[in-house]
């Protein structure tokens, strides 16, 4: 389902990443005392009545301005505009009209998209009228005083809003696959998701911390939808400093949490660093599924056809801990194999999603065992499996009863479940093996047993 766009539009610090977190009702856009923190659109879902939408907040709208990344704002507020059903034009209540306000008002204005004016930061309701009556001026009809702050007038705003929103009667099951693309600053993160669209959707400069944002982006492949988040680039934690770069990193590890895939994204120039073991690791601690994107492939210079596999072998040695994700080289400048990564991501999430009846995964522990034996311990007791089933997905969790868990030593473990790899094909996710002892059962039953009793 297709839902339709209300667009935030305005010039730098007039709030409109707090009214975007007003409206979709979570701390999602970064808000901090600085213009210029929001560069990219970022889409976030939000309701009113009976009405569903995504409401898009955009950088601050400068014109007549080419210095820095302000060139690139304005593109990213017109192709919000031009995709959206309606737009909200914010200004700032306590500074009055200004002639910034006046060059975008003008703009709107010949604009083929209906545009509520919002007078914010009016937050006396005695000089709230007073404050958006300045804004008569601007010449788009009446201006609706609210403060996203405190909520107030931000519900008569979405009331006038509502008659340009369809209704959304029924919400089929979500079928998108969510894929956060993650990795240090200038790895090709944002070319990577441009690459993919196919048209400029994130800031790419060569300046690192252009991308504050986790950026959602939407894309159809062969009848499959993905939802695609760009992320900061995650430096190592001492050199980040409290401000706008400490709230970036915090939505792009928010971004791993609420993913079904995540892309790790590497510099093939630079290999496989600390940091990237790091949030490799962070990728593993959150149980989600996962592929190495190693890119500027086409910038590694004298390739032979053995460079590949020499460059895997590293990988293998230095990501140890997570060869069981896919690895796929590539050039998001290029283009080369890009496509393909969606057909890893397809595999990787429905292994991620996969559920296995408990008879197969006794077959395959019977089978293991007869070609394994769990461990004996120096007193002569060895270690007995009775059975394991699985106890819930995404990432797919085995719980296995044992006599003694800790009879099974890591070398057994990480046997039983390179096993449930090969039989059951669980490439691209992590498996989570939860070994409960007898001794435990039987204490945790008799303990349930004693409390029905009293």
């Amino acid at each position: 389902m297709k839902l339709p766009i209300v667009a935030i539009i305005g010039r730098p610090n007039v709030g409109k990443s707090t009214l975007v977190n007003r409206l979709a009702g979570e701390q999602s856009a970064i808000v901090f005392d600085q213009p210029g923190i929001t560069r990219d659109r970022t889409y976030l879902p939000a309701f009113w009545r009976d009405r569903e939408f995504l409401v898009v907040d955009t950088g601050g709208l400068v014109f007549n301005d080419d210095t820095e990344f302000l060139p690139h704002i304005r593109q990213q507020a017109m192709a919000a505009l031009q995709e959206a059903s309606a737009a909200i034009f914010l200004v700032d209540g306590q500074t009055g009209p200004t002639s910034a306000d006046e060059e975008i008002a003008e703009w709107l204005r010949r604009q083929p998209v209906p545009v509520l004016l919002a007078v914010n930061k009016c937050e006396s309701p005695e000089q709230g009228l007073m404050q958006a009556s300045e804004f008569w001026q601007l010449g788009l009809d009446e201006p609706h005083a609210i403060s996203s702050i405190h909520g107030s007038g931000t519900g008569d705003l979405l009331d006038a809003l509502i008659p340009y929103l369809p209704k959304v009667e029924d919400i089929p099951e979500d079928t998108e696959i969510k894929v956060a693309i993650i990795g240090r600053p200038n790895v090709g993160k944002s070319s990577l998701l441009n690459a993919f669209v196919g048209e400029e959707r994130a800031i790419v400069s060569p300046i690192s911390g252009t991308t504050r944002d986790a950026i959602d982006t939407v894309i159809e492949r062969n009848g499959q939808t993905y939802r695609l988040i760009d992320t900061a680039g995650i430096r190592k934690k001492k050199h980040i400093e409290y401000g706008a770069e400490f709230f970036s990193i915090n939505r792009a590890f928010k971004a791993i949490r609420r993913a079904d895939v995540v892309l790790i994204v590497i510099d093939a120039v630079d290999g496989v660093t600390e940091q990237d073991q790091k949030l490799a690791g962070r990728i593993l601690d959150e149980g989600r599924a996962c592929v190495l994107v190693v890119n500027k492939w086409d910038a590694v210079e004298e390739k032979d056809s053995y460079t590949i596999y020499d460059y895997k072998k590293v990988l293998d040695q230095r990501l140890h801990f997570t060869e069981w994700s896919e690895t796929i080289f590539v050039s998001a400048v290029t283009g080369q194999r890009v496509e393909k990564i969606l057909e890893l991501v397809d595999s990787a999430a429905e292994a991620h999603k996969r559920r296995v009846s408990t008879s197969v995964i006794n077959e395959v522990l019977e089978e293991a065992v007869k070609w394994h034996s769990p461990p004996v311990s120096r007193g002569g007791r060895q270690g007995k499996i009775y059975y394991g089933t699985q106890v819930s997905s995404q990432p797919p969790t085995i719980a296995l009863f044992v006599n003694e868990s800790k009879r099974f030593n890591d070398n057994y473990r990480r046997y039983i479940e390179r096993q449930f790899r090969q039989q059951l094909g669980f490439t691209g996710t992590p498996i989570r093996l939860l070994w409960r002892s007898k001794k435990t059962r039987d204490v945790e039953s008799s303990s349930a047993n004693r409390a029905a009793r009293v």
